[in-house]
């Protein structure tokens, strides 16, 4: 366990203290804050019920419940059990540590990432539930998904371990739900 989290310190340094650039410095952050991604959750949104009328609101429905479950599981249930210091409080770290201006970090525990475990979620939900809206395209959310992932530890807010953690809820719930609304509710076309 202790060459687990000796290695799971040493790639997160590496990501936040030395694969660094300026110009990642000014963007990534952004790629956080769930307020940047509103206007891809509208064209989200409005593909599924322009294409998709007759179970449209279905699917916001369960990709809206995907997200609350993860986040749930997440958040209210493995980080209120798992108190795990997130890498920009641990004193540990401060030598190497590098922190971005204008930039706070939560307080929460580091395990398991929140971000992964929704985004991971949500992109498994698309993935499932959408081939003949989306096609092959539909697999550039689980890119999504990572860059988010990245910047949470290129920021320094959780390791490595944290997102793999909370990207496997995501996973697990995200196929969960999007087989449940594939046997309810099935888009088979667009049309």
């Amino acid at each position: 366990m202790q060459q687990l989290v000796a290695w799971d310190k040493s790639l997160l340094k590496l990501i936040n203290s030395q694969w660094h650039h300026p110009f990642f410095d000014a963007v990534l952050p952004f790629l956080r804050i769930a307020e940047f991604w509103v206007p891809l959750y509208i064209f989200l949104i409005a593909v599924i019920l322009i294409n998709v009328p007759k179970n449209g609101k279905w699917w916001v429905l369960f990709a809206t419940v995907t997200a609350i479950i993860t986040n749930f599981i997440s958040s209210d249930i493995i980080k209120e059990n798992i108190n795990r210091l997130r890498p920009c409080n641990d004193p540990l770290n401060a030598s190497w540590f590098r922190v971005l201006e204008h930039f706070s970090f939560p307080q929460s525990s580091s395990f398991t990432s929140s971000h992964a475990a929704n985004h991971f979620g949500i992109a498994m939900f698309i993935c499932i539930t959408t081939p003949h809206v989306f096609g092959k395209w539909r697999y550039v959310f689980f890119a999504w998904a990572a860059s988010i992932c990245y910047t949470q530890m290129y920021v320094g807010v959780h390791y490595p371990l944290d997102i793999l953690g909370g990207s496997i809820i995501g996973l697990l719930i995200g196929s969960i739900t999007g087989k449940i609304f594939n046997s309810k509710f099935k888009i088979l076309d667009i049309t």
